[in-house]
């Protein structure tokens, strides 16, 4: 039987994406979907939010948890939408809508200042006998599109142009296919530095 690892979180996307993640590195650990009740996220950083949601989500089961929390961070917005990533068009977490108005918002904004970065941080929760907490982060700088592109990936991936790609074969992470995003992404830089606070599990 593989260790199960709850990630707090009520998003099928989320969690495919960190078995595929989890999986090349420790595939004896399996990560489930969190059943329980949401808590309220008032923290006013990522690792604040993160840590709030862990804690929720090992409490409820007993089981080791796992809680990201991520957005995109816009240089010329001084850093957000950042926490309220989700939430940016409002409270029903509609990603159309918070996608369209990020994009309004830049629409007189030319490159070279539409950069930003996505950024994940994930705290793990170790309940029981063993508590701890540690929190991990990582950032994968890029800028923005002034358009969506690609129908792969979710949120902001249809306008996030990451950095370090080839000139004249840049794409949208909309554009990758999920193997490339989780190779490269923001949770997988996160990962890697969480990696070996899992090998103790």
């Amino acid at each position: 039987m593989p260790r199960q690892v709850v990630l707090a979180t009520h998003n099928p996307h989320k969690v495919e994406e960190f078995q595929a993640i989890v999986a090349a590195t420790r595939p004896d650990l399996e990560v489930i979907g969190y059943d329980g009740p949401e808590p309220v996220e008032d923290g006013v950083t990522f690792a604040a939010n993160a840590l709030i949601k862990a804690r929720a989500a090992a409490a409820h089961t007993g089981l080791p948890a796992l809680a990201d929390d991520s957005g995109i961070c816009v240089d010329v917005l001084g850093g957000a939408p950042g926490v309220f990533s989700a939430y940016w068009a409002g409270h029903a977490k509609d990603a159309t809508a918070n996608l369209s108005l990020l994009l309004d918002q830049l629409a007189d904004i030319a490159d070279p200042h539409r950069a930003a970065q996505f950024v994940s941080t994930i705290a793990l929760v170790v309940p029981g006998a063993d508590a701890s907490e540690r929190v991990v982060e990582g950032r994968w700088p890029g800028r923005l599109a002034n358009a969506p592109a690609g129908t792969g990936g979710f949120g902001y991936d249809p306008v996030f142009i990451p950095d370090d790609q080839p000139d004249g074969a840049q794409r949208t992470v909309g554009q990758w296919s999920a193997q490339e995003k989780n190779a490269a992404s923001h949770r997988a830089r996160a990962f890697a530095a969480l990696a070996p606070l899992l090998a103790t599990l």
